[in-house]
C-alpha cells in the first residue's frame, strides 16, 4: 500500500511505470519541506523490491525491512547521514566522498533485493564536486539502480543534474484533506485538526508531526508573541532583538515564513476575506491588527519579508537582514500594547 497521500498524478506515473517496466533510472522529487518526498521515495523503493502481488504491499519481508531502515539495497544520503563512528552529525554539504561511495555500491548487483535505490535527501546540499561526480552515474546508470534526488530548492541544483533526471513535482494538498487525515487516521480532535491543517500550508508531513509534538505550536506561539512585542517596541528594543538572534539560517527562514503568514492574514482580514486566513485561532487579534494598520503598511511589510527570504537564500548576513526588517516593520502604540493570546486549542 502506498503511504503517499494527496498526490494522485504522481502515484499514477509511478504505478504505470511499474506495470510497464519502464521506470526511469533517476528521478528528481521536487516540493516544499514536509510535503511527502521522503515518504514517496520509500514507497518507490518498496515497490521495486516488493514480493507482493500489488507492490508496494507493505507486508512482505522487503517492505518491512525498508520500513525499518534495515534493507541492504536502500541507501539514504543527506546532511544527517551517519559518518565514521556511526553517529549522525550535522554537516553543511553532501560531499564528493558520499557520491563516490554511492558509485562504488552501485557497481555491484543488488545484495538482497531486485533493485538498489539511492535516496539523496536535500539534493540542493550537494557540493559542486559531489554534483559533478554524480553526473557520471546519471549519464551511465548501472543496471537495476534507481537514484532519487529530493529537493525543496530546485534552483540551487546544477542544471546538468536536473536535466538528467525525470522531474516529479509534489504539490500542497487541500487543508480539507489534511484535516481529514488528522481526524480519521490520527484521532486528532476537530478544532486542533482544523488549525494544524491551515498552518500546514498543504504539507501533510508537517501536520502529522505537529499533531504529536506540542513544540511546533509552542514555538509558533513564542515567535508570534515576539513579533507582537516588536510592533509596539522602540528602535533600540528592535535592534537588541535582531542582535540576539542565533546565526541559524533555517530558524531565520522559519521565523520569517511564520511572520509572512501572519501579515498575509492581516491583509486578508482587511480585505474582508477572513474566512481564508491561516491563523484561525487568532481571529480577534487579526481583526484588531487590521483595524490598527493601513493596507499600504501591511502590503509593504509583506514585500519586505519576501525580500528578506530572498536575501537569506543568497547567504546574506542574518543580523543585517533582521535589522532591515526592524526598520521596515510598522510601529503602532495604541492597540498592540494589550496582551494578545490565541483562542484555546487542545494540545
Amino acid at each position: 500500500m502506498w503511504q503517499t497521500i494527496g498526490q494522485p498524478k504522481v502515484l499514477a506515473l509511478f504505478k504505470h511505470g511499474l506495470e510497464m517496466g519502464n521506470l526511469a533510472h533517476a528521478y528528481l522529487l521536487v516540493g516544499p519541506h514536509h510535503i511527502g518526498k521522503s515518504t514517496l521515495a520509500l514507497d518507490l523503493a518498496k515497490a521495486v523490491n516488493c514480493e507482493g502481488r500489488l507492490p508496494p504491499c507493505g507486508e512482505c519481508p522487503p517492505c518491512h525491512r525498508i520500513t525499518s531502515g534495515k534493507h541492504a539495497d536502500i541507501t539514504i544520503i543527506g546532511l544527517n547521514s551517519a559518518q565514521g563512528s556511526g553517529e549522525a552529525k550535522r554537516r553543511v554539504a553532501i560531499s564528493i566522498n558520499d557520491i563516490k561511495e554511492l558509485q562504488h555500491s552501485a557497481s555491484f548487483p543488488p545484495y538482497e533485493g531486485k533493485h538498489r535505490v539511492f535516496i539523496i535527501d536535500g539534493a540542493e546540499s550537494l557540493s559542486d564536486e559531489a554534483a559533478n561526480c554524480l553526473l557520471k552515474t546519471l549519464e551511465e546508470p548501472p543496471p537495476r539502480v534507481i537514484v532519487l534526488l529530493l529537493t525543496a530548492e530546485e534552483l540551487e541544483l546544477l542544471p546538468t543534474v536536473v536535466s538528467r533526471c525525470q522531474r516529479v513535482e509534489l504539490t500542497p494538498i487541500s487543508s480539507g484533506q489534511v484535516e481529514k487525515v488528522l481526524i480519521e487516521s490520527r484521532g486528532v480532535d476537530s478544532d486542533r485538526a482544523r488549525l494544524l491543517a491551515r498552518l500546514s500550508q498543504g504539507c501533510l508531513g508537517w501536520a502529522l508531526k505537529a499533531s504529536v509534538d506540542n513544540s511546533y505550536l509552542a514555538q509558533r506561539t513564542q515567535r508570534l508573541s515576539e513579533m507582537f512585542s516588536l510592533l509596539a517596541a522602540h528602535w533600540e528594543e528592535r535592534f537588541v532583538y535582531a542582535a540576539q538572534l542565533p546565526n541559524d539560517r533555517e530558524s531565520a527562514e522559519q521565523t520569517i515564513n511564520l511572520w509572512l503568514m501572519w501579515w498575509r492574514d492581516v491583509m486578508l482580514t482587511k480585505c474582508d476575506s477572513a474566512q481564508t486566513v491561516t491563523n484561525i485561532d487568532y481571529a480577534s487579534t487579526l481583526e484588531e491588527w487590521a483595524e490598527t494598520l493601513t493596507l499600504p503598511q501591511t502590503r509593504n511589510f509583506i514585500k519586505s519579508l519576501q525580500e528578506s527570504l530572498s536575501q537569506i537564500s543568497k547567504n546574506a548576513n542574518l543580523r543585517l537582514v533582521f535589522e532591515i526588517l526592524m526598520l521596515d516593520m510598522p510601529r503602532k502604540e495604541e492597540k498592540t500594547r494589550h496582551a494578545i493570546s490565541p483562542m484555546p486549542v487542545t494540545l
